[in-house]
């Protein structure tokens, strides 16, 4: 299975993390200076949950980010999941 919300379709996405040596000019320092630039994931936060949907009468399984989660607390089960095509 991708690594992939099923209802906000949160994907990773690349980026890097900068590396960076010194104090701070401000702090009394000469100045930070760039040492790295080191790529890295940012993966989004994923849980399989099985979902209960009153409307259906069973419950769904969904693999889903934390966000999506509140939505799905926020506007009801039957409707997030039936907006995102998997109801």
């Amino acid at each position: 299975m991708s690594r992939e919300c099923s209802i906000t379709g949160a994907k990773p996405a690349k980026g890097h993390v900068i590396h960076r040596r010194g104090m701070a000019k401000k702090k009394g320092g000469v100045g930070q200076h760039v040492t790295a630039n080191t790529p890295r994931s940012f993966t989004p936060n994923l849980k399989t949950k099985r979902i209960w949907v009153p409307e259906l009468n069973r419950f769904v399984t969904v693999k889903l980010s934390a966000r999506a989660l509140k939505t799905i607390t926020k506007n009801g089960a039957f409707n997030t999941l039936k907006k995102a095509g998997l109801v």
